[in-house]
């Protein structure tokens, strides 16, 4: 398993708080209008999974399949050209602030690594930017 990490990010928020809006993927629906429209497009989502068809991957659905109360929601692809999983890591720092990372998992060769690695790095910094610029 190849495990790609985005850069940790301070919220000013604390963790449950955080945690909570980010366990209900139907929350997303605050956030649509952030996310890129020539690239994220169809979003539709419930409590559980978040469907969207990204450029140029295609149509993806991503489903929660664990939640570590306050502090992780692991999430894994459901259809999706290439299957992964992804992680969302909380830590407190205090009361009202915590730490913010997102993970993704999966299993590709050394030559489709290389190949998608540097996409891969951008766009988990692009998500958790923007999980970064939500109101919790």
């Amino acid at each position: 398993m190849n495990k790609f990490e985005s850069e940790v990010k301070t919220l000013s928020y604390g963790q449950e708080r955080v945690y909570e809006k980010l366990s209900d993927l139907s929350n997303v629906e605050k956030i649509k209008d952030h996310l890129p429209q020539d690239k994220v497009k169809d979003m539709s989502f419930d409590t559980d999974t978040l469907s969207f068809n990204a450029a140029p991957l295609g149509q993806m659905t991503l489903k929660i399949v664990e939640r570590e109360p306050c502090s992780c929601i692991k999430l894994e692809s459901i259809n999706s050209p290439l299957p992964f999983n992804l992680w969302i890591q909380l830590v407190p720092v205090t009361e009202e602030e915590c730490k913010i990372k997102i993970t993704i998992g999966l299993e590709i060769n050394p030559f489709m690594k290389a190949m998608i690695q540097k996409p891969i790095q951008e766009g988990l910094g692009k998500m958790v930017d923007m999980l970064a610029m939500i109101k919790y």
